[in-house]
């Protein structure tokens, strides 16, 4: 078939690969100028299955509400809210209901494993290696941080997910360069798990599907879909209506403005998460791998000659206006655990991302119940963590197979959105 693709982050551009393996003829359209270039572009870049949950979760309204006023927060707020994020919080709410959370858990969960088999087995045939190593730990500064994360180390048992529960020495063994002076409780050891480029990778991943003969056309930004034939493209500067047998829709947040004249109201937001990326000073100063504030909610991330600090989850805001406090926020976490790892006299890169993120947690993959339109999109701040799995999830489905995993609840029925 003849497949456009609108997006080109870590999700369009993985879905551009499948296809074109698949030996459709591939068109990817892109408003930036190159892959990756929104919520791709410095994010913390972990792999970590067993940490991919819906954030809708029992306790977290209580855990938003206490945090509103906190300087050094991990979840903010900004007020007021536009209608829009109002509604999105309603659902929300009733998504951390004890059986919406298990039932999306379970979802994410299967995904996650499956993407992470998908990664491993696509990067294995790539001519380029890209900068990503293994192993991620979860930091606990106090044992009240310990008991706080059981409910997450049965989920982990439960999913048979390999971990250790090791102790602040054993913690500095795998990681050495962790500061002394900061208090440290224990941690939380996953072995398989794996932090990677993700901006890197999208770039590596493009080249690829070039090769299996996919086109990528860059500022091209498409302004409406046909409801009446949603896989025919108006572009500016083109005269005539672009026509192809398929499209697929992975433009994260800019998604909701493309469906809505289709009669698809998807409540899909921007929740806005913050990096920092500096040089590295000293190897010997800087982490091996990744490692996860408990309480901060926090990654420090080795990125080859970088390191990088992300977090914070900002409902509301626009992407233009940044908080200092967040950013604050990274630099505290950052010298708590790696005081000297990072020149930040000058050099730093500071970013902001919009998540694209669905109220109840898991992505939408599949057919939107148009003829010719299919999505692949909200996958919220786990984009890298299930883009591979994701990908080929929706080739499959537009090739008529079964998925490899089971899809219940990743379907567009799954928030009845249609007008």
């Amino acid at each position: 078939m003849n497949i456009a693709i609108l997006g080109a982050g870590i999700i369009g551009v993985a879905t551009a690969y499948e296809l074109a393996a698949d030996g459709h003829q591939v068109t990817v359209f892109e408003r930036h100028a190159t892959v990756a270039e929104g919520a791709s572009f410095a994010n913390a870049g972990v792999v970590a299955p067993g940490y991919v949950t819906p954030w809708a979760a029992p306790g977290m309204p209580g855990k938003v509400l206490r945090h509103l006023t906190a300087r050094h927060a991990p979840v903010r707020v900004t007020r007021p809210l536009a209608a829009a994020d109002l509604a999105w919080m309603r659902r929300w709410l009733r998504a951390c209901s004890p059986a919406s959370y298990a039932a999306n858990r379970t979802r994410l969960q299967r995904l996650a494993f499956y993407s992470r088999q998908r990664l491993q087995q696509v990067a294995a045939r790539m001519a380029y290696d890209f900068e990503h190593s293994d192993g991620y730990m979860v930091l606990l500064r106090e044992p009240k941080d310990h008991r706080l994360a059981q409910p997450g180390l049965r989920l982990l048992r439960e999913l048979g997910v390999p971990f250790h529960e090791i102790s602040a020495d054993e913690a500095r063994q795998i990681e050495p360069a962790l500061a002394p002076h900061t208090p440290l409780a224990g941690a939380i050891h996953l072995p398989q798990d794996q932090v990677g480029n993700c901006r890197q990778f999208a770039i590596i991943l493009r080249d690829a599907a070039e090769q299996l003969g996919a086109r990528f056309c860059f500022n091209s930004a498409v302004a409406r879909l046909d409801a009446t034939q949603p896989a025919t493209l108006q572009l500016p500067g083109h005269a005539a209506p672009q026509r192809f047998d398929a499209l697929v829709l992975c433009a994260g947040v800019q998604s909701v403005e493309l469906l809505r004249p289709l009669g698809i109201r998807l409540p899909l937001r921007p929740v806005y998460g913050y990096s920092i990326s500096a040089a590295i000073a000293e190897a010997v100063h800087a982490p091996r791998s990744g490692v996860m504030d408990e309480r901060y909610k926090v990654a420090i991330t080795r990125m080859g000659q970088r390191v990088r600090v992300a977090g914070s989850a900002e409902i509301g805001g626009r992407p233009d206006v940044v908080n200092q406090d967040a950013v604050n926020t990274l630099y505290q976490v950052l010298h708590d655990w790696f005081p000297a790892a990072a020149r930040l006299s000058n050099g730093v890169q500071v970013w902001k991302g919009a998540r694209p993120m669905l109220p109840d947690g898991p992505p939408i993959i599949g057919p939107s119940g148009l003829p010719g339109l299919w999505l692949n999109l909200g996958h919220g701040s786990s984009g890298w963590a299930l883009a591979c799995g994701s990908a080929r999830v929706l080739a499959d489905q537009v090739a008529g197979r079964a998925p490899e995993i089971d899809v219940e609840g990743l379907g567009i029925q799954r928030l009845s959105v249609r007008r």
